[in-house]
């Protein structure tokens, strides 16, 4: 029984290769990558008052606020009432829901970009739809503008604001508000006063997750906005590949990754410490505050008799919800699954066109571009070749990141946080940031324009995604399991192998897909690392996006779309297999 703990020294050492993996291909870059910033040895902040003296970088760096502003209140404007929503459905028309707002987050982001542009083009389905009922007579311009960057960055960021809000809220007991009803409070000071602040925390995830990574948006912007759209990102990325000036591209990258910084000092504390404010010092009030809230008190104390009256009257009543409620609530949702699915279903039927061009609906049906994609060695081998990666990244990214989440979860609590903030890093920082840091990381040891340089730098995002998701599965993890095996004199690493393994091998396996996806799905990297030798389906697909237009692209779009369903279905039948066999039943849903 006591053996166990003198095993604790070697935690960290099995979070080793995953942090070797980051320090080489990213932690020593982005150091020198900052110290080049300030013109090491000689460290002046002459590159930072270069780009703060241009007004065309302060714009765009401002323009790039402002749009992450926006995006991020849309997300909490619509996500907020549907992970309510979902929160009160029933579980398993909870499940189903969440089912829809996750194939939109596992599709490939280059799908759902793609989509847009089929559906906001001057010859898209809206601009088409208008025209045939004669409500125009020329294309609206919706393509290429900031409205339409707005709609796509929302449509990919709207299920990581949905996600961590849906998992505070079905943890809240409703009985509270129950409670708040019965003792008079209406609906919306129920909500207001005793629902709302226990969402607080996932309020608060969500929307820090989706700023930070609207902030690094390059693909979309791009793709969907006009020139007058351009975010840092973009303009890094121009940087890159016009001039390669490191030292201007690595202030440029840290001005950006400090915006990032500050808003996650500022909203990043733990903000609970406002239920003790009884305990703090009261500072004198300005005289026109203290006006204010003499004002405020006269009305209310106006006001009293009338919430009174109307206390004693809801008193004890149960607090019913009204069918108009469930009505809006019923159409709202319809109209946010029909948001995120929308996209993905139209491109799906516009690739079986039979025409010559790309139409909704299609005159006829036709598998041409299915033809078209087996057809050409360049989509084939480029599919191939992201194959062959997107296995090697998922096979060292849920090796290390298993092994460093089996390790971390029995160190303390203070380095436990720091190291997984270390590991975490490459998949919250900027992703033009990590791009240019991992091409220098790789530069330095030779692996530019080769296919292990690219596993390595896909592997150092998706140790990431195996950490967070195995040690959430370790978390809910028995340890009295692991005492008893080794009380029964077998070695720790048989006690893992036979007890812990196939317990939490559900996570290692859910982690696995993650690291496939983040790979299969790399574009800004990859178009780095490549050194423009390697050509993965994502390169291909962004190439033809910006260039060709290729219909083609619309049955690769298809293809990838089924993919998110095969992911979940892996999911779900892991999760069946794992449950006692008189607890398998395919009707369930996971709690």
């Amino acid at each position: 029984m006591k053996t166990f703990p003198h095993f604790r020294w070697t935690a960290v050492c099995l979070a080793l290769p995953a942090l070797a993996i980051l320090f080489v291909v990213f932690g020593i870059p982005i150091a020198l990558l900052f110290l080049t910033s300030l013109n090491a040895p000689a460290f002046s902040i002459a590159n930072y008052q270069a780009f703060l003296g241009q007004p065309a970088n302060v714009r765009v760096l401002f323009q790039t606020i402002e749009m992450s502003v926006v995006a991020t209140s849309l997300c909490l404007l619509f996500g907020y009432p549907t992970a309510y929503v979902i929160a009160a459905s029933p579980k398993r028309l909870r499940a189903a829901l969440l089912v829809f707002v996750v194939i939109p987050y596992l599709t490939s982001l280059l799908v759902r970009t793609y989509a847009w542009i089929v559906i906001l083009g001057d010859r898209g389905l809206i601009n088409n739809a208008l025209l045939k009922f004669g409500l125009i007579s020329n294309p609206l311009p919706l393509l290429y503008s900031r409205s339409a960057v707005y709609i796509g960055m929302v449509h990919i960021m709207l299920p990581m604001m949905i996600l961590p809000l849906v998992g505070v809220m079905v943890g809240i007991d409703r009985s509270l508000v129950a409670a708040a009803r019965s003792m008079g409070a209406g609906p919306l000071a129920a909500f207001w006063r005793v629902f709302f602040p226990l969402t607080l925390p996932g309020l608060r995830s969500g929307t820090l997750l989706v700023f930070i990574l609207c902030l690094g948006f390059y693909i979309t912007p791009a793709a969907l906005g006009g020139l007058r759209d351009a975010m840092l990102s973009t303009f890094i990325a121009a940087q890159v590949a016009s001039s390669f000036n490191l030292a201007n591209i690595a202030a440029s990258s840290f001005v950006l990754l400090g915006v990032a910084a500050i808003v996650l000092s500022l909203f990043g504390l733990d903000l609970s410490g406002m239920q003790n404010s009884a305990e703090r010092p009261t500072r004198a009030r300005p005289n026109w505050l203290s006006s204010s809230a003499a004002l405020k008190r006269y009305f209310i104390e106006l006001a009293r008799p009338l919430q009174a009256k109307r206390w004693t009257t809801h008193l004890y009543q149960p607090g019913g919800v009204d069918s108009r409620w469930n009505v809006a609530g019923a159409l709202f949702i319809a109209s946010v699954v029909f948001y995120l699915l929308a996209p993905s279903v139209v491109v799906t039927i516009m690739s079986l066109s039979s025409g010559a061009f790309l139409e909704f609906p299609p005159s006829g049906l036709s598998l041409q571009w299915y033809r078209s994609f087996f057809g050409d060695p360049s989509w084939t081998e480029a599919a191939w070749t992201s194959i062959q990666i997107g296995v090697a990244v998922t096979l060292v990214s849920t090796f290390t990141g298993t092994m460093a989440a089996f390790g971390l979860s029995r160190t303390s609590a203070r380095l436990r946080g720091f190291l997984t903030m270390i590991i975490l890093m490459p998949i919250t920082f900027p992703s033009i940031v990590v791009a240019i840091a991992t091409y220098l990381g790789l530069l330095n040891v030779g692996l530019i324009g080769s296919r292990t340089g690219i596993v390595l730098a896909h592997s150092a995002g998706a140790i990431g995604y195996v950490v967070v998701i195995v040690a959430a599965t370790l978390a809910n993890f028995d340890r009295r399991l692991e005492q008893a095996s080794m009380s029964m004199r077998a070695g720790p690493f048989q006690t893992a192998r036979r007890v812990t393994l196939p317990i939490i091998m559900p996570g290692i396996i859910g982690g696995a897909i993650f690291a496939f996806i983040h790979s299969f799905d790399e574009v800004v990297i990859s178009s780095l690392v490549s050194g423009f030798s390697i050509r993965t389906l994502p390169l291909k697909m962004w190439e033809n996006i910006r260039h060709a237009i290729d219909p083609t692209i619309a049955a690769v779009a298809s293809m990838l779309v089924l993919l998110p369903v095969l992911w979940l279905f892996t999911i779900y039948l892991t999760w069946w297999r794992s449950r006692p066999e008189g607890q398998r039943t395919f009707g369930s849903v996971p709690t």
